[in-house]
């Protein structure tokens, strides 16, 4: 039987429409999860969901419960139609829905964290505009080095937010931080390099977001975590979590930490998976599986159509 690893996207992979094929699809599956969802919030996350505007959604308050929610709705077509998964891990906003999967949140306690995270993270670019860029062709050691250059040049902040593969790294600060580390990237000897500036709300996972972090470990120590009933592989250590504790801890830590995608990875494939999953609107995790793990199946779990490939291939064969 194929053993499969569960993952789950994070801000950027949100589109018009997303969720809306899976709940035409499978009503009574999807249906309660975004019409309970919207209730919750008080609005019409569904709405916004399928129909857009495509402005709105990509409000970071808004984008982070959008993804959830759409996530999730995949993640329980998934899991009623082929068996669970041997681990599972989210990339950042994903986490909370892998934690979801392997039992450590209930599903709504889940979302209003991420409604919360969304509008904490968005008050922080309110007060101290940032931005975030994708830098391709470099390794993540240069990077580094070409942060540390752009803060001295610049007094700005500028980090390494997300080391998402060999040849993709992405950096995180102010504005002028972000602006300074792109003109050493243009100006060096790195012709095959390229900086691609984000489009998000907000400087993710930089020291910028310590100032928020107090603040959301209220709303964490409120909260209900269990232990794993599959294990997680956490973003910010990659390292398994084995407890609530360390779960609702590693979401602490996360905000202000930078995602450690590609040892991650690296820390699930040490499970013997035979194939990655991921769980979600958007194709970007599955391209990392393929460029790190050309030899292990990925599949892009994003809607309906490709959810139902998946369920062909991946669901166990009848007893004779």
């Amino acid at each position: 039987m194929t053993s499969t690893a569960f993952l789950f996207p994070g801000q950027g992979s949100q589109r018009v429409g997303m969720g809306r094929d899976l709940r035409d699809r499978y009503p009574g599956i999807v249906a309660p999860i975004f019409d309970t969802a919207d209730e919750i919030l008080g609005f019409e996350l569904s709405r916004l969901c399928w129909e857009g505007p495509e402005e709105e959604l990509r409000r970071t308050d808004i984008t982070q419960p959008a993804i959830f929610v759409a996530s999730l709705a995949a993640y329980r077509v998934l899991a009623a139609a082929i068996p669970a998964p041997s681990v599972v891990a989210g990339h950042s906003l994903g986490e909370y829905t892998a934690l979801v999967a392997a039992d450590v949140l209930e599903w709504t306690d889940a979302l209003a964290l991420v409604r919360r995270r969304g509008i904490l993270m968005a008050g922080v670019n309110a007060t101290t505009p940032g931005a975030m860029a994708a830098v391709i062709g470099l390794p993540p050691e240069q990077v580094e080095q070409l942060c540390e250059a752009a803060r001295g040049a610049s007094g700005e902040v500028v980090e390494v937010a997300n080391y998402n593969d060999e040849t993709q790294t992405v950096v995180s600060g102010t504005v002028a931080g972000i602006d300074a580390f792109t003109q050493l990237v243009r100006t060096g000897d790195y012709p095959e390099s390229k900086v691609i500036r984000l489009g998000v709300g907000a400087p993710f996972h930089c020291s910028l977001m310590s100032a928020v972090e107090e603040e959301f470990a209220h709303d964490l120590a409120a909260a209900s975590f269990g232990d794993p009933q599959i294990p997680v592989v956490a973003n910010v250590t990659a390292r398994t979590i084995s407890t609530g504790a360390e779960a609702r801890a590693a979401l602490g830590r996360q905000l202000a930490g930078s995602v450690r995608w590609s040892e991650s990875l690296s820390a699930i494939v040490g499970h013997g998976v035979d194939a990655f999953v991921e769980v979600g609107p958007g194709r970007v995790l599955t391209g990392f599986c393929k460029r790190a793990y050309p030899d292990i199946a990925s599949y892009s779990a994003s809607d309906a159509r490709r959810i139902d490939k998946i369920t062909a291939e991946l669901q166990p064969a009848s007893s004779v």
